[in-house]
This record gives structure tokens, C-alpha cells and sequence, in this order.
């Protein structure tokens, strides 16, 4: 039995982040796991940058309450979910994705929260599990699952090694240099090809 597992940013909607920094002006936090493999180092960088402007949870979701999917994103998910199952993987937080779950049809997707204190600061993160993605791609496995994975940033590594088939999707010419082994798409109808032939 075949599940396939997908990151979120950068593959289904644009990165959160990214969006929020232009929303700010604070172009600092357009920094990514794209430009840093440490997650937990990124994120306490970005929760000192939010306290030092004065900014918190709320402002954020107002941002995202305006990002779109990206183009051809929710058809592309709904004929892979006719094909299979499918699980988002993101290293996002629940309080982010809500809104972009409901745009994308409500696929399932496994995150984590941050925390948050009344006055609405973000104050810090729980990881679900550490190494979120390759730890539910072998939990997957471990109960009988054959996983196929994408991803476009260093954290989506572990996942699309780990899988019977792996492609990075959208990613940056880095990542793909550094890579050279696994398929790289740019469209969705490259990889709805690629995981049909891997199901």
C-alpha cells in the first residue's frame, strides 16, 4: 500500500514566511529551511525578530488569511488523493495552516503548534516529533506503508531519501546541484507523471 507524503510550502502554497517579511517589510524573515537546514535555529531566530517589532500570532494569520495556493495546486492534489493516499508533512504550525487546508480542500496534514501567550506573542514551538518528516515517513513505513515523498528544502531531505521514490519539486538550484541523483520537477504535471510511474 502506497501513501505519498508532500511538504506544503513551496509545493502546495507560497512559503509563509516569505509573504509575512513582504507584508512586514521586515525582508530578514524571508530567510528559509531553503537558506538554513537548521530548523530549530531558524525558528528562534524568527520569534526574536518578531518580539524585537512587536509582532505576534495575529499578525501573521492576517497575512496568510491572503495567500492563494499556488497556481494549479488543489487540482493537482485532488487527482493525486483519486490515485492514492496522501499526508502533507510540513514543519509549519496548526495555527498557520488551518486557512490554507481549507483552500486546499482539507487534505491531511501532520504539523506542529506553537506557543503562544494571551496577549498573542509567539513565545516558542513544540516539534511533534523531532526530525518531524523522516521520523513519520518510517512510522508510515513501519505499519505497513510503501512512501513516496517531495519536497523542495533541505528538511524535505530525510523524507524523499528515505522513501521508495523521492523527487524535489520547485527547489532551488542549490539544493538540486548538491542533489544531482534525485529527480527534480518545476511543474506539476511532472510530478503527477513521476508518482503515478513510482505507485
Amino acid at each position: 500500500m502506497n501513501i505519498v507524503c508532500l511538504d506544503l510550502e513551496g509545493v502546495l502554497v507560497p512559503e509563509i514566511w516569505i509573504a509575512f517579511a513582504e507584508a512586514s517589510g521586515i525582508l530578514e524573515l524571508k530567510r528559509t529551511t531553503r537558506d538554513e537546514p537548521d530548523y530549530d535555529k531558524l525558528m528562534r531566530w524568527r520569534i526574536g525578530i518578531l518580539k524585537e517589532h512587536g509582532l505576534g500570532l495575529k499578525e501573521i494569520q492576517d497575512t496568510i488569511a491572503k495567500i492563494e495556493p499556488i497556481d494549479g495546486a488543489k487540482e493537482f492534489l485532488d487527482e493525486l488523493r483519486c490515485l492514492t493516499q496522501v499526508i502533507i508533512i510540513s514543519d509549519t504550525f496548526t495555527q498557520f495552516a488551518a486557512p490554507l487546508m481549507k483552500k486546499l480542500g482539507w487534505p491531511t496534514i501532520f504539523c506542529n503548534s506553537l506557543e503562544v501567550a494571551d496577549n498573542g506573542e509567539i513565545t516558542g514551538f513544540k516539534m511533534r516529533v523531532e526530525n518531524s518528516k523522516l521520523t513519520t515517513v518510517r512510522a508510515l513505513q513501519s505499519i505497513g506503508f510503501e512512501t513516496i515523498a517531495s519536497g523542495d528544502s533541505y528538511n524535505d531531505l530525510g523524507m524523499i531519501r528515505e522513501s521508495k521514490a523521492g523527487f524535489l519539486f520547485k527547489s532551488t538550484d542549490k539544493i538540486k546541484a548538491d542533489n544531482p541523483d534525485l529527480p527534480a520537477y518545476e511543474t506539476y504535471e511532472e510530478l503527477l507523471a513521476a508518482i503515478r510511474k513510482a505507485l
